[in-house]
């Protein structure tokens, strides 16, 4: 059993829109989910699953929003809570922004998009493409004779339409990586993960079955290849497209792609990274009437890579004013209402070190505040760069007219939460 119910609720616990899948459950029941959060919040017991008696609240919390499933106790958790964000990229991609006010102005949209996403408490399509087919945010005209589901809802393959036709067949893949990193005070990597991604812009016609090859380690060990330069994936995501029986039996990625734009899987890495850049700072105060911030950045890939639009945030003293600056290379900034120094460096390539001073007066009050212990904070991109060694070795295109198609493969390497501590 799934969900019983579907309520779309406001910061203050009212409903705005809900939906009774099943029959099976009081609708008021939904009263009693605030009043349960605010308890636990207040008793610093926030969790995701709320019960009251025999009824159980699903929730998450999106903007202004709550998305709340009602169920009975033998419901999937993980399909549901997969479902709620799910039902939220949905309503993004229709109304672009989500909030209160995006769905009291479409009340019909959505209820029409909740009575297709969900069956008798069943998850059925929720792919935003093919549901834009057949619910758009114009009004709808009553047409004479049978109603007929579009025929992607009754093909084999629900995530393409039929018959697609283009005068220039191409795939554009990126390898997207984004390097998750904090470094204590005193150099030592404290945690590090790459969370990667494989995005897809398809621009074939017909029914294209794409086959894709990794250095993937445990193929490589299925073979008898040499496997010293492969990665080795863990909890690896895919697009609904792939068919899982054949990953599994021999780890081949065959699928039959959306038309369009999407992610075809996602994977993580949970291995030491060598910080890409590296940060050196040195924070002076004088008396108590200024201080003296000196940074070095230096960059750890080789000269043949460059970092794209590089931005150093420093943090400096909240009390601190008259800022002065000297940089090597890049312009540095005050942002005084985030009490950092913004150090942006457009193009930064392997195997250099640029320095950066700041000066700054300070109060004549002493102030104990010790806010250079906030970390340093880096945002950079690396194009054709994998720090994980990651390779596409084919992308083979078969479609039943023989079509020649050409495929692209781009790589990026991106900061994500990537922080280093100071002293």
């Amino acid at each position: 059993m799934s969900a019983s119910a579907l309520f779309i609720l406001d910061l203050k616990g009212k409903v705005l829109i809900c939906r009774n899948y099943m029959g099976n459950m009081d609708m008021n029941e939904i009263d009693h989910f605030m009043p349960f959060l605010i308890k636990r919040e207040d008793e610093a017991e926030t969790t995701p699953l709320i019960a009251h008696g025999a009824s159980h609240f699903l929730w998450i919390k999106h903007n202004n929003l709550y998305l709340v499933a009602m169920t009975k106790k033998n419901a999937n958790a993980a399909l549901l809570y997969s479902f709620l964000y799910k039902m939220v990229e949905v309503l993004q991609e229709y109304f672009k922004e989500l909030e209160e006010e995006s769905i009291r102005d479409n009340f019909v949209t959505v209820y029409e998009l909740m009575d297709e996403v969900m069956d008798f408490g069943f998850p059925q399509t929720t792919d935003s493409q093919i549901l834009q087919e057949y619910i758009t945010q114009q009004g709808h005209k009553l047409e004479i004779g049978a109603v007929r589901p579009p025929a992607t809802v009754t093909n084999a393959v629900s995530w393409r339409s039929e018959g697609i036709k283009y005068r220039k067949n191409e795939v554009f893949m990126d390898v997207i990586e984004s390097v998750n990193l904090l470094v204590n005070a005193s150099g030592s990597v404290l945690r590090s993960e790459i969370v990667g991604c494989i995005k897809l812009k398809v621009i074939l016609s017909g029914m294209p079955e794409l086959r894709l090859g990794l250095n993937d380690k445990v193929l490589f060990e299925i073979t008898g290849r040499d496997k010293s330069k492969t990665v080795e994936l863990e909890d690896v995501k895919f697009h609904q497209c792939v068919r899982l029986s054949r990953f599994q039996n021999d780890r081949t990625i065959s699928f039959i792609p959306p038309d369009g734009e999407s992610e075809l899987m996602s994977y993580r890495l949970n291995t030491m990274v060598k910080p890409l850049i590296w940060i050196e700072s040195v924070i002076e105060k004088f008396s108590h009437s200024r201080v003296e911030i000196k940074v070095k950045a230096r960059s750890q890939f080789k000269s043949r890579s460059t970092a794209n639009n590089v931005s150093i945030l420093v943090p400096v003293p909240s009390d601190a004013d008259s800022p002065k600056f000297k940089t090597s290379t890049g312009t540095a900034k005050w942002l005084p209402e985030k009490n950092v120094v913004q150090w942006n460096i457009k193009s930064f390539p392997g195997g250099k070190e640029y320095l950066m001073r700041a000066h700054f007066g300070l109060p004549s009050v002493d102030s104990d505040e010790l806010d250079a212990k906030r970390p340093i904070l880096v945002n950079f991109e690396i194009p054709y760069f994998t720090v994980s060694g990651i390779q596409v070795r084919y992308l083979k295109i078969i479609e039943k007219s023989g079509y020649q198609a050409l495929p692209w493969v781009r790589y990026i390497t991106q900061s994500g939460d990537y922080q280093l501590r100071t002293n």
